[in-house]
């Protein structure tokens, strides 16, 4: 009841901003580029699955580089995360989406800049055939190949600050695939080295996501904000509370881990994407090629 209240006080703020990216997005002059540029985007805040998106389709593809803003980065401008066979960075420079991908894709590159021209044009200078561009609905200066990301479950439909929209939910018919998790794609879940006492410590967007697939081993949580940084003092004192006899972690959370000396188990989360989705983004980047 409380949510609804605070969400329709909101709601004339929401217009305001909605109607301002409305304008945005219809005034914007898209610029081409002489490779397929896919984009890997949501309409919503938290997570929706982009960055394991991101993986599945740039591991389909011969010379791909993904270009990521790299949110939670503690470092400015254009980084190169990685190069085909080699990590140039570290997790603080890359953030720990970036460096995520960097580690899953050894055959990819990957470049993190608030500027996604400069990145775009970097990564098309180093040898980019088909270029990834995560989380880029609202570049809106670029023309592309769009894929909108939905999570499963929301608390409404309203744009921000109302809601949890970064733009009218009409905007998605800008969208040449608009997915629906649990639809479209499905999450599939394993874990690698699990232990009797587990601890689950993630920074990762709406944590509330795995409860389905924490088995009963898990004795504890430890949250922090999306894109968090963990100390390990404060991990150690927590298993130590917990009785805990390893960490659960995601990748995403490992990247900023993996250097503690604490015992690790890992939540291996994975996409299954529907056929067709795949066969449509192929038939793109063909197309693109051939013109």
């Amino acid at each position: 009841m409380v949510h609804k209240v605070c969400s329709s006080t909101l709601l004339p703020f929401s217009w305001l901003y909605g109607t301002g990216m409305w304008l945005r997005r219809k005034a914007a002059k898209r610029r081409r580029f002489p490779i397929p540029i896919v984009s890997i985007g949501n309409l919503v805040l938290g997570g929706s699955g982009k960055t394991p998106f991101v993986i599945a389709l740039a591991s389909r593809y011969e010379g791909a580089w993904i270009v990521s803003r790299g949110y939670g980065r503690r470092s400015r401008g254009l980084v190169e995360v990685s190069r085909p066979g080699k990590i140039l960075c570290d997790v603080e420079a890359s953030g720990d989406e970036a460096m995520e991908m960097a580690r899953a894709l050894p055959r990819c590159g990957v470049i993190v800049s608030e500027d996604r021209l400069a990145g775009i044009r970097r990564a098309m200078d180093l040898g980019a055939q088909v270029l990834l561009l995560d989380d880029g609905f609202n570049r809106v200066e670029l023309e592309k190949f769009e894929i909108l990301l939905e999570p499963e479950r929301l608390p409404n439909r309203r744009v921000l600050p109302a809601g949890p929209f970064r733009e009218f939910p009409s905007a998605s018919r800008e969208a040449d695939l608009w997915l629906k998790e649990g639809r479209e794609y499905r999450r599939e879940v394993s874990i690698k080295a699990p232990t009797e006492r587990m601890l689950l410590a993630t920074s990762i967007a709406r944590p509330e996501r795995l409860e389905p697939w924490l088995p009963r081993e898990v004795v504890g949580r430890f949250l922090l904000r999306d894109h968090g940084w963990f100390d390990e003092e404060r991990l150690r004192k927590a298993m130590r509370h917990h009785g805990a006899t390893s960490l659960l972690v995601t990748d995403k959370d490992a990247v900023k881990i993996g250097g503690f000396q604490l015992p690790l188990s890992r939540l291996k989360l994975q996409l299954a994407i529907d056929s067709g989705v795949l066969d449509t983004v192929d038939r793109y980047v063909k197309e693109y090629h051939a013109r």
